[in-house]
């Protein structure tokens, strides 16, 4: 988007914009050449220090429920509010990087987060904790959309989805040591000290985000007009391939955050009675997210972007069918496979978002971010009401229907292409 469709100024953090005429002339990112690989750690460790951050309280809400007596589906509030938060805030968030800069909103993000993250083991109540929680996801609201359009503008087409592939890999590698640190920590001095440790290590991510990440150089900063960024929205919503690829986000985390915010209470309960330490140690399963978001650039090239949504979502739906068993090592496979499968989906749909956008790159990330975090919310409260009235096989009812949705969609955007291409010579003629 140039500054003559927006009418705005350069950027306070962006340095003039380079053209690129030519593969050769083409001065963005590229594996191997300067610049990616302080970028590739820099995202890296912020999407640890968010999603460390943001699914904090998500392995130790067992014990929150027994500290406040409280049931599942209200201890479940605190992951809830902070991806709910998070939801409602990225849209604006991603507006502000518009205009000041993709890493000044960045960063500005994540040192409000990480402030609020040392307050939350203070929390004198379910209630003060909740609304921590819901200011630290709208902290954090400015980290995914603008990392997104960050990979979008600095990094060459051919390398976008192996980049982004790595910033959903920190979310995965934060999300699974945020979970295992809670877990064994809290074992030993309770829940309070573990998410103050998630906080102390979220600084120092933080820290280390703004030290490598390398200055923007393709940035032109857009309008805060409200009129302009409505209309940007609009465009992005009128959409046929953004809207489906919005609805595929929301769904494939539906899955998971019911999953993940169950898992907890089905592993501590009869007939597996494990302790927290070692349920904190299932999400090292996150491990094999790290992998599957890493590859999905290579997935994409074999199968196509569909082939591989369709795969994502079957592997999804097979690792909730396993995970039915009352076998420990089946229910630890099914938990490998949904892993596997959602951080491939998601990997998949959020870099077709940003080769998809023409213009106004970060809200159209920031609306795939929205829905994304919507379902969270919505997988986390209603897969507790799940677990809470029909045990295990609710939550996993519940993660069954959104992968259908997901499949479901796939087929109409399969369809859809097709009727396109019949009518393309039409058309062209």
């Amino acid at each position: 988007m140039s500054p003559a469709s927006t009418g705005a100024s350069a950027s306070v953090d962006a340095v003039p914009p380079v053209r690129a005429s030519d593969s050769d002339s083409d001065s963005r990112l590229t594996p191997g050449g300067p610049g990616y690989r302080r970028m590739s750690l820099a995202l890296f460790l912020a999407g640890v220090a968010t999603f460390a951050l943001l699914y904090s309280t998500q392995a130790l809400l067992p014990l929150i429920s027994g500290e406040f007596g409280v049931a599942a589906s209200e201890a479940s509030w605190t992951v809830a509010a902070a991806t709910g938060g998070l939801a409602l805030f990225v849209l604006p968030m991603s507006a502000l990087s518009e205009r000041f800069g993709r890493r000044t909103v960045m960063t500005a993000s994540l040192a409000v987060a990480v402030t609020v993250g040392m307050l939350v083991p203070f929390a004198p109540s379910l209630g003060a904790l909740v609304v921590l929680r819901a200011v630290q996801g709208a902290a954090l609201a400015g980290l995914p959309a603008s990392a997104q359009a960050y990979l979008a503008e600095e990094v060459r087409p051919k390398a976008l989805v192996t980049a982004i592939g790595l910033f959903v890999a920190g979310n995965s590698v934060g999300g699974m040591s945020g979970r295992v640190i809670t877990g064994w920590v809290a074992q030993e001095w309770g829940w309070r000290v573990s998410v103050g440790v998630i906080g102390a290590l979220a600084v120092a991510c933080a820290v280390a985000f703004r030290l490598l990440l390398p200055a923007p150089r393709h940035f032109t900063a857009g309008s805060l007009r409200p009129r302009v960024l409505l209309g940007t929205v609009r465009d992005h919503l009128s959409d046929p391939l953004l809207r489906r690829l919005y609805a595929i986000g929301a769904l494939f985390m539906t899955v998971f955050g019911g999953v993940y915010t169950v898992i907890g209470y089905r592993l501590t309960a009869a007939p597996f009675g494990l302790p927290q330490g070692i349920v904190g140690s299932i999400f090292l399963v996150y491990l094999v997210g790290a992998v599957s978001a890493s590859a999905a650039g290579r997935l994409v090239g074999r199968l196509g972007r569909r082939g591989a949504l369709y795969l994502a979502g079957g592997t999804t739906a097979a690792g909730l069918l396993l995970s039915l068993t009352a076998s420990l090592v089946l229910v630890l496979a099914g938990l490998v496979l949904i892993t596997a499968g959602f951080f491939a989906g998601h990997a998949v749909a959020s870099s077709a978002v940003s080769k998809t956008a023409t213009h106004g790159r970060a809200q159209a990330s920031a609306l795939y971010q929205s829905a994304y975090y919507i379902g969270s919310s919505v997988g986390s409260t209603v897969g507790a009401l799940a677990f809470h009235a029909n045990g295990w096989s609710g939550t996993v009812g519940v993660g069954l229907l959104a992968v259908l949705g997901v499949v479901t969609i796939t087929v109409l955007g399969s369809r859809a292409a097709r009727v396109a291409a019949r009518r393309e010579p039409v058309g062209a003629h």
